[in-house]
């Protein structure tokens, strides 16, 4: 996000669709991952959508200790022209390349990162446009740091440095705010996309066993319904095989909170129309966007 993208009203919303793609198959091998990804984003494109969503950490295993060795170098400076040819990541250039081909906006959902200058190890999702052209991107700025005695515990500060700044990206349909799964869980973020004009805040994820059946669809009906947008995770298929067990369910939500589709566990693409009259008429019905007091609390997105 820069400045000049702060400044600029946010476009008209229109009605779009949208493919979520629950991505299956991700083994140890980063090839095979990304010739799998590609495919399914040709798969998803055949129902026409304006815009497709990977899941979180598409490219390789999900786990602590897998990020530092599947960590591709990027880049990518927001606000510059960003030259594909020349990038050092081969996940960022299949991304590209399918939506290209796809003539569609892509949220490649999220890989490691090694930034070029400290070498700190990022989680970061990467947006493009119909042209190929990478225009926005997120680092995760909240790690999975938890311990839930007897059912699970993960540390991604063990490998992982945390983002720094709060990104959204405008299409010509939508300004669409962005996160990563654990993001989900600190409102503030929601907060202050909602109020830098977003109407769509799609963060990839992949919650888990535990923490899937108990939050997964409250903390997105809830992030809906406090801000009054649409809200989308879209997660990786669930692999009992694997050493990280996501509990899937890619869903989206609209912003009275209802449910418009979900997944189940398996590989699967889903899609959704997004009907703006929706985010509309929640707004005129109930005009909390108007009635907060300021003058009581402080409006955080104030000064960001």
């Amino acid at each position: 996000m820069t400045l000049m993208s702060k400044l600029v009203k946010p476009p008209t919303f229109k009605p779009f669709k949208l493919a979520l793609i629950q991505l299956g198959n991700i083994s140890a091998n980063k090839n095979d991952n990304l010739k799998h990804a590609r495919e399914m984003i040709l798969k998803a494109a055949s129902g026409k959508p304006d815009l497709i969503v990977l899941p979180e950490c598409f490219n390789s295993p999900y786990g602590h200790v897998h990020f530092p060795v599947y960590a591709e170098k990027i880049g990518f400076t927001p606000g510059e022209p960003y030259d594909i040819d020349r990038s050092e990541s081969e996940s960022v250039k299949m991304l590209s390349s399918a939506a290209k081909e796809c003539s569609t906006w892509l949220i490649g959902g999220s890989i490691p990162e090694r930034d070029s200058n400290s070498d700190d190890v990022y989680n970061t999702c990467t947006v493009y446009n119909p042209q190929g052209e990478l225009i926005a991107y997120h680092r995760k700025v909240h790690l999975f740091d938890i311990d839930i005695p007897g059912k699970i515990k993960f540390k991604e500060s063990e490998t992982l440095t945390g983002g720094a700044t709060t990104n959204f990206f405008d299409t010509t349909f939508a300004r669409i705010g962005l996160g990563i799964c654990y993001d989900i869980r600190f409102p503030e973020l929601a907060m202050i996309s909602a109020r830098q004009g977003c109407q769509v805040l799609i963060y990839p994820g992949a919650f888990n066993m535990t923490t899937g059946p108990l939050h997964w669809a409250l903390l997105q009906r809830g992030r809906a319904v406090d801000n009054q947008i649409f809200f989308s995770m879209c997660s990786p298929a669930r692999d009992t095989t694997a050493g990280y067990h996501a509990w899937g369910h890619s869903m989206v939500v609209d912003p009275m909170g209802k449910v418009l589709c979900e997944a189940e566990a398996g590989e699967q693409i889903i899609y959704t129309d997004i009907d703006p009259n929706v985010f509309d008429e929640a707004r005129a019905g109930i005009p909390v966007t108007k009635q907060r007091r300021f003058d009581v609390y402080p409006d955080i997105s104030v000064g960001l």
